[in-house]
């Protein structure tokens, strides 16, 4: 490998995620960023299209992101949050409540995404403890769905996904489904509420998209059919937002898409606009009131050591700074035009399963990826930054990305798809 000597080095020493280190291509040295681009150590500029792991929504070091974190920093970057608070944490709830739809208005924060989807799992199955419901322990998750990688967000992720397969027999046991997509599975899942719902705590789905998945899309309406199940049969309804929150399918939150107002919703990604580390998972009323009591016991026991960083909420609440001043659900509906438009070309391309878009989130879909390794290399010989997985090409860019750079991208992974067939993909 040649670079810089940091890079030399400290190769020898990190552990990098999702990688079999032996065999997978060596990761780029990022110098930079801009807007849209990712300056390498040998000054390449890439266009990213998937903004970091969908986060940066707002495109790579915005000024007033900028701004209010260096503010911020020379006035205090972090105090604890037992038995103290701080002024950008409590104005992020606030604001975070007024967003947010019918009565979520209690917010915990965490660092991660694992970590807040692990904070609402604690929280269902507490509510019902709380309540004098015991052995309602169990969750109710779908085929296709992830919510994380930490070990009790590994068991309602899906089982036959590779990344935590390894797993089984370590894992807690929870109910995994179909997502009710048709009468025939709309009915699976209300017998098994039926005939279990006493030791089922709550439902979590990732509303729209099943993100990890492979970027697969299911109806407002699957999202109805969740509710009025869960209050059928008395359980709560969790939905995983940490993706799709903050504009990404082209309304604030999915959930508005289908008109209903989750038990509990997790947020994060796109929350700091990809500047800084912070999750949240909030609760309605009703959740929050089971744990008021004169028993200790009652309380949420959870508080991670930078929970409510002020940088942090200092950066998340100048995100949405941004997205009350500024058009991004206008943008978003710009971009998911041009994808619709562009992308359609990979529909007739050998090995293409489907395309399709929703918000600023574009698929191609193939039958395989048989070269992983060739197809990373030659999207990166095209100028951009698309990271494939599973089966599919994505994008889920910046909101900001103009025009011009949104076709570089599809205009690379139709060059790139054209070129190559998943088994022989050709190396650059």
């Amino acid at each position: 490998m040649c670079g810089p000597d940091w890079l030399e080095q400290g190769m020898n020493h990190v552990w990098l995620p999702y990688t079999q280190m032996r065999t997978t291509l060596p990761p780029l040295p990022a110098m930079g960023t801009r807007g849209c681009t990712i300056t390498l150590a040998d000054g390449r500029e890439l266009v990213d299209g998937i903004a970091s792991w969908w986060t940066a929504c707002h495109g790579y070091n915005h000024p007033h992101i900028r701004a209010a974190v260096a503010t911020q920093l020379e006035r205090m970057p972090h105090v604890m949050f037992g038995g103290l608070v701080n002024e950008p944490a409590l104005t992020l709830a606030t604001r975070l409540a007024s967003m947010l739809p019918g009565d979520l208005e209690r917010v915990f924060f965490t660092d991660s995404g694992s970590v807040a989807v692990e904070v609402a799992m604690k929280m269902a199955i507490q509510y019902w403890l709380n309540r004098g419901r015991t052995g309602r322990t169990r969750l109710v998750a779908f085929r296709g769905g992830y919510h994380g990688d930490t070990m009790a967000t590994m068991a309602v992720c899906d089982p036959e996904e590779g990344m935590h397969s390894l797993y089984q027999g370590a894992l807690p046991e929870h109910f995994i489904a179909d997502l009710p997509v048709d009468e025939t599975s709309t009915q699976a899942l209300d017998a098994l509420l039926r005939q279990s719902g006493d030791s089922i705590a709550a439902i979590i789905v990732e509303p729209l998209v099943q993100g990890a998945g492979g970027m697969l899309f299911h109806a407002p309406e699957v999202l109805r059919r969740l509710r009025e199940l869960a209050d059928r049969h008395g359980v709560l309804l969790i939905l995983d937002e940490i993706f799709t929150g903050f504009g990404r399918t082209g309304t604030l939150f999915a959930c508005e898409q289908a008109g209903i107002v989750p038990d509990i919703i997790t947020l994060s990604k796109a929350l700091t606009g990809g500047t800084m580390a912070l999750a949240a998972t909030v609760a309605r009323r009703h959740v929050f009131e089971a744990f008021l009591s004169d028993n200790p016991l009652h309380a949420l026991m959870h508080g991670p050591t930078f929970m409510a960083n002020a940088l942090a909420c200092a950066s998340a609440n100048a995100s949405l700074d941004l997205f009350a001043s500024e058009p991004r659900l206008e943008q978003v509906g710009r971009i998911s035009e041009q994808m619709r438009a562009e992308l359609e070309s990979c529909r007739g391309l050998p090995h293409v399963v489907d395309v399709r878009v929703m918000g600023a989130i574009g698929v191609v879909e193939l039958e395989r990826i048989g070269d992983m390794n060739a197809l990373k290399s030659a999207l990166i010989a095209q100028g951009v930054w698309v990271r494939p997985f599973r089966n599919i090409v994505y994008l889920t860019p910046a909101f900001t990305i103009t025009p011009a750079e949104l076709t570089r991208l599809t205009t690379a992974i139709h060059t790139v798809l054209s070129q190559s067939a998943p088994d022989t993909a050709h190396r650059c």
